[in-house]
């Protein structure tokens, strides 16, 4: 993919400590952390590093260091690559069905000043649904396995907190022994899974209530009280929730080009930035009520880093979960079950292998192929050390 001709640094960059300035009354130490790590991302501000590959001995010349912040749309090719890489040994020969729960409009605000909780309760609530529906015998009657990735955006870039979950057609029986297959072009029932979904998040988002763990401040503070708590959250079950699920599609191959899409995202990519004007931006969307069309939006260069700067996620939070017979203590016992019911053999580990045992892999050497590896490193001071001087101007 070709370099885009903008980026988010840029817009940042292009505000300065203005952007800060004014909007110190609702910025914090967070966003601003964001913000600066963004804006000096493989600049020499960060130092740099020298590859050479470790088979032809070809020497790269000097590289700028990532800002690994995994808020900026740069540096998550690379934490996505590994990623993709690891679950390659965990993919099952057998269709996939992608399925999304989204939050309703709602509950946005809630979700804005209870990142933590109300992520965390739409992950838990989705993945708790589609293991309790999928158990059930009169709908598939087997235990699945799955990972779940949060996203809070929608292409205008506004709060919109959705689970992406990407799941095998069917699961294991109970007794462990056998594959139970999932209708070839049919799942879950999704009348249930919106049923069951509402009603796990509402219980949970109650119970989270009454043990006090919600802030509720500005336009919520009304709720604070029991009573009126009650009031707001009942007609959220007038409505059905937005549960999607696409038949099943491809195999293993398929889906881990389909898994890159969804994985290590940010709220945008710089691919999506057309143009900076003046104090504006302007960047492309998809239009889902349109045929998916690609269309153009403007917002002032302030709009849309506070739109940005909506999406950054609670410090430590994980976003991409793993539940089922892909969670963390069960994979080890239960993934081999499952490739035995196939009669398969999971995939080998390819690691890389490296010359240098504490090298760390960047890539391939463009003239052989071979695995790069740093070999020498700058900090930002030595870089300027090393840079050429100015040339003196005349009157």
């Amino acid at each position: 993919m070709s370099r885009p001709q903008l980026e988010v640094a840029d817009i940042i960059r292009s505000a300065g400590t203005d952007f800060i300035e004014r909007n110190r009354h609702w910025l914090r130490w967070t966003h601003i952390k964001v913000l600066r790590a963004i804006a000096r991302c493989r600049t020499a501000a960060l130092g740099g590093h020298i590859d050479q590959c470790t088979r032809c001995g070809h020497r790269a010349t000097i590289s700028y260091n990532s800002c690994r912040n995994r808020h900026c749309p740069k540096c998550q090719t690379g934490a996505r690559e590994p990623w993709i890489a690891a679950r390659r040994r965990e993919l099952l020969p057998t269709p996939y069905v992608h399925v999304v729960f989204t939050l309703p409009p709602q509950l946005a605000s809630l979700a804005l000043q209870n990142k933590k909780v109300i992520y965390g309760l739409l992950l838990r609530a989705s993945a708790e649904t589609l293991l309790e529906v999928a158990r059930n015998p009169a709908h598939l009657g087997a235990e699945i396995g799955f990972f779940g990735v949060l996203h809070t955006w929608n292409q205008k870039l506004q709060l919109h907190p959705h689970v992406h979950c990407v799941v095998p057609a069917g699961g294991l029986s109970r007794d462990h022994a056998r594959w139970i297959r999932s209708h070839p072009h049919f799942f879950l029932p999704i009348a249930v899974l919106r049923r069951v979904f509402r009603g796990k998040f509402v219980a949970a988002l109650r119970s989270a209530f009454q043990r006090g763990q919600l802030h509720l401040a500005g336009e919520l503070a009304p709720l604070t009280h029991p009573k009126f708590f009650a009031a707001w959250l009942r007609p959220l079950f007038r409505k059905d929730w937005v549960v999607y699920s696409k038949p099943p599609f491809g195999g293993p191959e398929y889906v881990l080009q389909y898994l890159g899409r969804y994985t290590h995202r940010v709220a945008i990519s710089n691919h999506r930035l057309v143009a900076l004007t003046d104090d504006q931006v302007i960047f492309r969307w998809r239009d889902s009520a349109d045929h998916n069309r690609q269309k153009l939006m403007t917002l002032s260069r302030d709009e849309f880093l506070r739109r940005f700067l909506l999406h950054l996620l609670p410090k430590g939070f994980v976003r991409i979960r793993h539940f089922g017979f892909l969670a963390n203590r069960r994979r080890a016992a239960l993934l081999p079950r499952c490739f035995a019911a196939f009669h398969a053999t999971p995939p080998k580990n390819e690691s890389a292998t490296s010359t240098a045992p504490t090298a760390r892999t960047l890539g391939r050497c463009p003239k052989c192929g071979g695995p790069m590896a740093v070999v020498e490193r700058f900090t930002a001071a030595q870089l300027q050390l090393r840079s050429p001087p100015l040339l003196a101007t005349t009157a």
